[in-house]
């Protein structure tokens, strides 16, 4: 099974939503360099806005994640609740 990953821009804005991914994805395994966070994740990696929202305590548009995001692998699978990355077969 390949590994899924994204990576975002290192700070305060990302936290919550790193701490997010990898509460929501126990298999996820988080790379933190000085300047980015890589988090690898074996077949399919959910972001959930809901998990995001209740840690930065405020609400939260999927699509604002595209600001600090610094590049992704895997196929895309975006609603206003989750984006999803995977590889389909």
């Amino acid at each position: 099974m390949s590994n899924v990953f994204i990576a975002f821009q290192k700070n305060e804005e990302t936290r919550s939503i790193i701490e997010a991914i990898l509460a929501d994805n126990p298999d996820a395994v988080a790379d933190d360099q000085p300047a980015m966070v890589k988090i690898d994740c074996p077949g399919r990696m959910v972001i959930r806005r809901s998990s995001i929202e209740e840690l930065m305590g405020r609400d939260f548009d999927l699509q604002e994640m595209q600001i600090h995001l610094i590049t992704l692998s895997g196929n895309i699978d975006e609603t206003d609740d989750e984006f999803t990355l995977a590889w389909n077969q």
